[in-house]
């Protein structure tokens, strides 16, 4: 793609200004968003980023966020490295000829003036942005994520495989009741509920966020949430936090009892998620996809809300100081197999 349009230079936007840029571009999208970012702060601390190249035809925007290596590490003083934050995220390139070439060779300067040693990207399965991946990049599909359609005026329980929708009808049997809390202002009961749930599914110690994650969503990120409860008998046995901004919805954190399971109060309580977003305009309900990208049981539990709705994810990794890279991990920059960056991951055994 041309870059004569563009300015020649990449701009560090202040973060009082992201999200008037975001919607100058027409990126509303939650995951991108100033609030968002600094949520994702708590759980991978760094220093946000706002990254621009703009034209007459188009711009490239990269929010990141940029960490000092491990103190510990043999050789990381005064090197960094840069991540999206967690969840979705990557360029986001708009407009009739967006700059994407000129973006990557400024950002290659910016990495190296900076002594970035690599960045790791999570790419958006909407936007299908690991298509302005750039060179250098490994891109890997992940796994695959749900997108559900939530066009007018077909019901989204008639397009779910027949045992979600006679798991929802149980649960109504059961007298399952879902409301929806827009800008939840307390998020104690659902963390509770959440945490129960990933103890019962034996889920690894970082999704046991801490309390500060919590308090950010609570605070900062509020107006950009709904909390989707289903009660019986006025008991939390289901419930879905989802971020809402047009177009889309996207399905973010979840939680379920046993009686919830078994009372298929968990079907439930995602139709009339799907169907409150339906009935204030949202074109999608992102339900995301497996741990880690995984193609396992809660992939194919939310599969069967709309098989239809298949959106693969990507990653994307890449090496900008080779000899450092090498240095702290005695791999060569070709290797980018496993965790990335390497000198990040679980100690290898000897």
């Amino acid at each position: 793609m041309s870059a004569s349009n563009a300015s020649g230079t990449i701009v560090e936007v202040e973060p009082d200004h992201w999200d008037d840029l975001l919607a100058d571009v027409g990126c509303t999208d939650a995951y991108f968003q100033r609030a968002y970012i600094e949520s994702a702060l708590v759980l991978e601390p760094g220093a946000a980023a706002y990254l621009h190249v703009g034209g007459d035809r188009g711009d490239v925007v990269l929010p990141c966020i940029v960490r000092t290596l491990p103190e510990l590490l043999e050789g990381a003083e005064g090197r960094l490295d840069v991540i999206t934050p967690y969840g979705y995220g990557g360029p986001v390139a708009t407009g009739d000829d967006p700059p994407v070439g000129l973006f990557w060779e400024l950002y290659g300067s910016w990495c190296a003036e900076r002594r970035a040693v690599a960045t790791f990207m999570r790419f958006h399965p909407l936007l299908e942005n690991h298509r302005y991946a750039g060179p250098g990049f490994a891109v890997e599909r992940l796994g695959t994520t749900i997108a559900w359609r939530l066009e007018p005026p077909v019901d989204p329980f008639d397009g779910m495989h027949s045992a979600h929708r006679n798991s929802a009808r149980k649960a109504e049997r059961a007298g399952a009741e879902v409301s929806a809390v827009e800008g939840p202002a307390d998020l104690g009961e659902f963390v509770q509920a959440y945490e129960a749930t990933m103890t019962r599914a034996g889920a690894s110690p970082f999704y046991f966020f801490d309390h500060a994650y919590w308090r950010q969503l609570e605070t900062s990120l509020r107006d950009r949430l709904v909390r989707f409860d289903a009660r019986i008998e006025g008991e939390l046995v289901a419930s879905a936090l989802c971020l809402a901004t047009r177009p889309w919805m996207h399905y973010h954190f979840g939680a379920t009892s046993e009686l919830g399971r078994s009372s298929g109060a968990g079907n439930l309580v995602l139709v009339e998620a799907a169907r409150w977003g339906q009935a204030r305009g949202f074109e999608l309900f992102h339900l995301g996809g497996g741990v880690g990208g995984g193609e396992d049981a809660l992939y194919r539990f939310k599969e069967r809300f709309y098989e239809d709705g298949r959106k693969d994810a990507y990653i994307g990794k890449v090496v900008h100081d080779e000899s450092g890279y090498a240095a702290l991990t005695g791999r060569g920059a070709g290797d980018l197999s496993g965790f990335f960056p390497a000198y990040r991951g679980p100690p290898q055994p000897t």
